[in-house]
């Protein structure tokens, strides 16, 4: 089979496109032919040799990626034969091997996917969409919320607008240039604005016409970061879930307790342990799906030029969700 290999970390250039043998399940286990495959920030990190968090640094060579989409087309011993030719999706966790034609996991992991929804929106929602519904059961949103949401085009954060939107919130989405900004408002938000932008903040207060903000939900850190805390009012909350600024909001602790404001991180051992675990949430994600109550956004590149979707994705040229497709 085909597979994206990393031989030696570094640079997106590491990442080949290479003939590989075709891997066989083992007991409790199942081949997926792989229709799509999901990158994520992390990938990006690992490649470079960075650990993260939970995610341990692979022995080398690999084949990253931990989301996939496809059909199973082989079981090993103890699994139902009723699988093959089913439609799947799965989360890999720290095992790797999605960026290729074929992929190996535990017949527990899969979840099955219906006929009417694309193996692009399924890979979104494994993983991506798993910890959108974590953060919003933090978040608690209600309809007379006022929710600003940094990274707004992002694969997270576009699911949120939508998210927020349902409720019946007023939404801030704010991303980076204009392609993004017009996407973001495409998405239903009421205020679309470029964090690019001089005295972006601004803007916001100006849009809003005096209606505090109530809600934060933030991944991008450092000085946006900042000044997106600073927008919200008095006994309000902030949901942070990254910094792919490279830094943490600076002194958000401090600040947050100065001015009676909750801060909450959703991830890691709360999001785990929430009553009915993690793929719950994966399950619940997939259904919003199916129902057309969520539609993540997908920027989708083949499988051989995973190298460019990384690039792209670091760069910030994407909107929503990356996806490789075989």
């Amino acid at each position: 089979m085909r597979a994206i290999r990393l031989n030696e970390f570094g640079p997106a250039e590491n990442l080949r496109y290479e003939e590989v043998a075709t891997p066989e399940p083992g007991p409790g286990q199942v081949r997926i032919a792989v229709a799509a495959a999901g990158v994520h920030l992390v990938d990006t990190m690992l490649r470079t040799g960075e650990a993260q968090g939970p995610f341990p640094l692979p022995t080398l060579p690999v084949t990253l990626g931990r989301e996939v989409a496809g059909t199973v087309d082989a079981i090993g011993p103890g699994v139902d034969p009723a699988l093959v030719g089913t439609r799947v999706v799965a989360h890999l966790g720290n095992a790797n091997g999605g960026y290729a034609e074929f992929a190996i996991t535990d017949d527990q992991a899969l979840l099955a996917l219906p006929e009417h929804v694309p193996a692009e929106i399924a890979v979104a929602m494994v993983g991506t969409g798993r910890t959108a519904l974590g953060i919003l059961e933090v978040a608690a949103i209600k309809a007379d919320d006022v929710v600003l949401v940094t990274a707004a085009a992002g694969g997270l954060g576009t699911l949120l607008v939508q998210a927020a939107r349902n409720v019946g919130a007023v939404v801030v989405g704010v991303a980076g240039g204009a392609a993004k900004v017009a996407a973001v408002a495409a998405l239903g938000a009421d205020v679309a604005v470029d964090y690019t932008a001089d005295d972006w903040a601004g803007t916001v207060r100006r849009e809003l016409a005096g209606r505090p903000v109530t809600v934060v939900l933030e991944s991008v850190g450092g000085a946006i970061g900042r000044d997106a805390f600073d927008l919200l009012a008095r006994g309000g909350r902030i949901v942070t879930y990254g910094w792919s600024s490279g830094a943490p909001v600076p002194g958000l602790d401090e600040a947050a307790a100065a001015v009676g404001v909750a801060a909450e991180n959703p991830l890691g051992p709360r999001m785990t342990n929430r009553p009915g675990g993690i793929k719950a949430l994966a399950e619940a994600a997939l259904a919003a799906a199916a129902a057309g109550e969520l539609t993540p956004s997908v920027t989708t590149f083949a499988l051989a030029d995973a190298a460019d979707a990384h690039t792209a994705l670091l760069a910030r040229k994407t909107v929503g969700k990356v996806v490789l497709t075989p």
